[in-house]
């Protein structure tokens, strides 16, 4: 697809949605394009503009929960990631990333459903800098394979029970840095095509009005509200994963 192509509405749709779905939920961006942007662009294509598209959306959504960041929590995640990701991409070389999005799929679909009517359950207290670690590796793995930059950790911060502004200034720092790294990987590679540049700079209004919108209606939810909301994505997430 080019820049002149009948199929850019279609493009832009995608991009204005998916910027609104993380703006309001903090993650899912990728999962949101990804559902619409296969059909009408090459999979190189799409995985370079989420993460260019993810930087800056989650990148601007950090900036405004600058001040709940704690580093304190953040470390462990992006260490792990730190690792992760290389053996992420690395993974590719000989692994089926289809078959892990739908490994993914199938676990998220389950986890929701079991979360969304399951009773209320305490949070996990127990855990410190070496379990959060861990799910920062296996994100950053999950991260390097698919650009699915934010869902484990997404769902650990539910688990912990940590309050909405507290597990998006966790969970989205996290992927920023997972974005990064992975967009090193891409750039050394020479993976990004001059068409792919001139897209991104095309989707660019609609991915900043997607995400002042849903920035706007984030600030309207409450903290029930909230989880619902984030297990409703996790489970629509698994679902197109699957699919």
């Amino acid at each position: 697809m080019d820049v002149i192509s009948p199929e850019l509405p279609v493009f832009l749709f995608a991009t204005f949605a998916g910027a609104l779905v993380a703006g309001l939920s903090g993650f899912a961006f990728g999962l949101v394009v990804a559902s619409i942007w296969l059909y009408i662009l090459t999979p190189l294509q799409t995985a370079s503009l989420i993460i260019a598209f993810g930087l800056i959306v989650q990148g601007y959504s950090v900036w405004k929960l600058r001040h709940a960041l704690d580093w304190r929590r953040l470390w462990p995640f992006i260490v792990g990631a730190a690792i992760g990701v290389p053996l992420g991409v690395t993974l590719l070389t000989w692994a089926n990333p289809q078959h892990v999005k739908v490994s993914v799929g199938v676990f998220l679909v389950l986890y929701s459903l079991y979360a969304l009517f399951r009773p209320t359950m305490g949070p996990i207290k127990s855990a410190g800098a070496a379990s959060d670690a861990s799910v920062g590796f296996l994100n950053g793995i999950l991260g390097g394979m698919t650009g699915l930059a934010g869902i484990l950790v997404t769902l650990w911060c539910g688990l912990r029970g940590w309050p909405k502004d507290v597990q998006r200034a966790v969970f989205q720092p996290v992927a920023v840095a997972i974005f990064v790294m992975s967009a090193l990987w891409l750039g050394a590679k020479g993976a990004i095509t001059m068409e792919t540049i001139k897209l991104f700079i095309v989707g660019l209004p609609a991915l900043f009005a997607g995400t002042w919108v849903g920035l706007k209606l984030y600030g309207r939810l409450n903290e029930a509200t909230f989880r619902k909301v984030v297990l409703v994505l996790l489970l629509a997430s698994g679902a197109i994963l699957v699919l």
